[in-house]
């Protein structure tokens, strides 16, 4: 194998020179490990995979991170520091043809003893049979295989390709690392702004680093349009809030970070903390989401985590998902907002949502067994004369209104308890009612003959 060179990139394919035509972020992308910025815990130095990448021994992976983390640019160091051909795909735009010609193109270089590293981007888009595509040529060595993906691999892509990758994780970048980013972008007089010796406040900088969320592809686009507007070679908030005015945050709504906010907020709700319940109602409205289906999920928490402890706030959720539907955004998300708060602050029970599973269970477990006679209905003579309905006592005749030695759960489950109460809130008075109803009534049944 060639002696590994640790020098800048050649000036080819998607490191090329400089080019006017080029966007800030392209022509800012890093060259060498130690211009990535914000994956420490990944590429720092010492790290496993930094020194395997330095040392020219590449493997197939699957980066897996949000947009702007440095995905591709991982791949383009890797081919670099390995002296392989780059040779990139994108899933959106491939299908299985340009697949396999991309492959065939690997093969006559692996024939020729030279490596490939094969950059497929949104790899998850992929379907089954273009995954499997790859397999034995990943086997072979034919390819390094180099998938990126903002989507959960463990969803997205199938157990074979998965098996044959290791799977690296790529944070979002802090707004301290895109900070450097900038500077270096600002600084740099051959392929950055720095020849146009623009005037930036750190916390001018600070604010176009927050305002990127995470992706410092984003950031770099910021700061490319903010130059093109400073006439007098300044960036300064005022311009900031133009240039980022119609700016979003990162949100997927069918993917896994609409499901991690709303496991957040239902999270939330049942540790009784209503500020961070708050925040993630909102985070996920700012991203879109359907209010319908938060109404829906609001409820839900209601009934289970709420449950008997204040049964006001099932009435509560129905009556803001109510007038949300009768005022529609943006003022019915208030009624959302406030029915997330009462629930966060109530009284906890799960009891009644625990009964109702325990139930469930009972019911497949002990199969179809029969209704006590007595509680059978007896409309016809000779259901009568079968006994349906006999020793049935009709319990507000009963003296204290409840006929306690009656018996009302088949026989093979007679005295199973299903329902357990807690202490809070409404339940607490359930809890002691309950008690005494059933030791009462086990009491009645011991004494019945």
């Amino acid at each position: 194998m060639p002696r590994r060179s640790t020098a800048t990139p050649p000036a080819s394919g998607l490191f090329a020179e400089s080019s006017a035509l080029q966007p800030l972020a392209e022509r800012m992308r890093p060259r060498t490990l130690d211009e990535v910025v914000g994956q420490a815990r990944l590429l720092g130095p010492g790290t496993a995979l930094r020194r395997s990448i330095e040392a020219g021994r590449v493997h197939s992976m699957i980066l897996w991170g949000p947009p702007g983390c440095g995905k591709t640019t991982l791949a383009l160091l890797l081919a670099h520091y390995a002296q392989a051909q780059f040779q990139a795909l994108s899933a959106v735009l491939a299908g299985l043809a340009e697949v396999r010609a991309a492959l065939a193109q690997a093969q006559a270089r692996y024939e020729q003893g030279q490596r490939s590293v094969l950059f497929v981007d949104e790899v998850h888009r992929f379907n089954k049979v273009q995954q499997d595509a790859f397999l034995p040529h990943i086997e072979r060595g034919v390819i390094v295989l180099v998938g990126a993906t903002t989507e959960n691999p463990s969803f997205e892509l199938n157990s074979a390709l998965l098996s044959r990758c290791r799977v690296h994780v790529l944070d979002a970048v802090s707004a301290e690392a895109i900070m450097l980013a900038l500077r270096r972008a600002l600084e740099d007089r051959d392929r950055g702004l720095g020849a146009l010796a623009l005037r930036v406040e750190d916390a001018t900088l600070e604010t176009l680093a927050r305002a990127a969320d995470g992706d410092v592809r984003r950031a770099l686009t910021f700061l490319e349009i903010a130059a093109e507007l400073a006439l007098d070679g300044r960036i300064d908030e005022a311009m900031l809030a133009h240039v980022l005015a119609d700016r979003t945050r990162r949100f997927d709504k069918a993917g896994e970070q609409f499901y991690d906010q709303i496991s957040a907020l239902h999270k939330s709700v049942r540790s009784s903390d209503p500020d961070a319940a708050i925040y993630w109602l909102m985070r996920m409205l700012d991203g879109g989401c359907d209010p319908a289906y938060l109404a829906r999920r609001i409820t839900r928490m209601a009934i289970e985590d709420v449950g008997l402890a204040d049964p006001r706030a099932w009435r509560m959720t129905l009556d803001a998902w109510d007038s949300w539907e009768r005022l529609g955004s943006p003022e019915g998300e208030l009624a959302l907002a406030q029915a997330v708060l009462y629930l966060a602050l109530a009284a906890k029970s799960n009891a009644g949502y625990a009964a109702a599973n325990a139930a469930r269970a009972c019911v497949a477990d002990s199969g179809t067994l029969e209704v006590p006679l007595h509680l059978r209905n007896a409309p016809t003579r000779l259901m009568r004369s079968l006994g349906y309905g006999k020793g049935y006592q009709y319990d507000h005749d009963v003296a204290g209104g409840v006929a306690l030695d009656q018996q009302c759960l088949p026989d093979a489950l007679a005295g199973r308890e299903f329902y357990q109460p807690t202490e809070r809130g409404l339940e607490g008075q359930i809890a002691t009612r309950l008690a005494a109803l059933r030791e009462t009534r086990r009491a009645a049944r011991e004494r019945k003959p």
